[in-house]
């Protein structure tokens, strides 16, 4: 096991106390519908720098269109959390499974859309070979994990959502806007990762 790998499992194990910190939690809102359970997987690059990498949603999709998301997806009869998003990650972008190492599973949280979804923080290898399939991804990136967790990156913002007023985070790299679900997670990850503690 890399050293990467061992502080992240060890840092998550220690962080569980932060609860939702970072995170929006639409339980409330969605009060009375069905949910339905789903993951994604938070892929972390094994770099002296790590990054993360990130998906853009073709904007033909019926949910979420053009949006920066984590891949992912709602869980299949009798998968587990892990399972389900080590799946996603290989439809999406080929990412093998077995190449996937993984340290542990953020909380859980209702989204606005009805799912309750778990994200699963894993390492995979910087040079892992990525192929996006264009059904489900149209373009993805590595960002750099400093920048990202990094909370004077995160700004606030107000948006509409069903006829709600609804706060949520945005946070600009380059070219990309990352907001809404994954901006959320990311910030989550702000309450419990430290780049100083995973690197130094």
């Amino acid at each position: 096991m890399s050293a990467l790998f061992e502080r992240l499992q060890q840092r998550f194990a220690d962080t569980h106390h932060v609860g939702m910190a970072g995170i929006r939690d639409d339980s409330e809102f969605v009060q009375g519908q069905p949910l339905r359970d789903a993951a994604v997987l938070i892929p972390i690059t094994e770099r002296p720098e790590p990054g993360l990498l990130l998906t853009h949603r073709p904007i033909t999709m019926k949910s979420h269109p053009g949006q920066v998301a984590f891949p992912g997806g709602k869980l299949e009869p009798g998968e587990t959390v892990i399972e389900a998003a080590l799946r996603e990650a290989e439809e999406e972008l080929a990412i093998d499974p077995a190449r996937v190492r993984i340290a542990g599973e953020a909380t859980t949280f209702v989204t606005g859309s009805g799912f309750r979804l778990t994200p699963v923080l894993g390492v995979v290898p910087a040079d892992i070979d990525i192929r996006p399939d264009p059904r489900e991804v149209a373009d993805w990136f590595e960002a750099p994990l400093r920048f990202l967790l990094d909370r004077d990156n995160h700004r606030p913002k107000i948006g509409m959502f069903n006829g709600s007023e609804r706060p949520y985070v945005e946070i600009e790299w380059e070219r990309h806007r990352i907001w809404g679900i994954t901006a959320g997670i990311i910030a989550h990850l702000s309450h419990r990762l430290s780049v100083d503690e995973l690197v130094g």
